[in-house]
């Protein structure tokens, strides 16, 4: 295994980015949201490891669309429970 894969370049993982404080304030003024609303991504998760994202971040995730041409989705990045 590659211990230089970079998971972001592959063809089916959608863009990820981490959200600037100002962006989140915004993203939850206009949907009438707050960080407990958002679908969680885990710590780990290589796509969140790739770009550096820390716990409580929220990440943004681009994916192309058949339909709507481009779709956009938020992760709060939450610590994985341990087992």
């Amino acid at each position: 295994m590659n211990a230089e894969l970079n998971v972001l370049k592959h063809e089916m993982v959608p863009e990820h980015s981490i959200m600037s404080d100002e962006d989140v304030k915004a993203l939850f003024s206009k949907y009438n949201i707050g960080q407990e609303h958002l679908p969680k991504i885990y710590h780990d998760d290589p796509a969140v490891l790739a770009i550096g994202a820390r716990i409580n971040d929220v990440i943004k995730i681009v994916r192309k669309s058949m339909t709507a041409g481009r779709a956009e989705s938020y992760r709060q990045v939450v610590k994985r429970p341990k087992k």
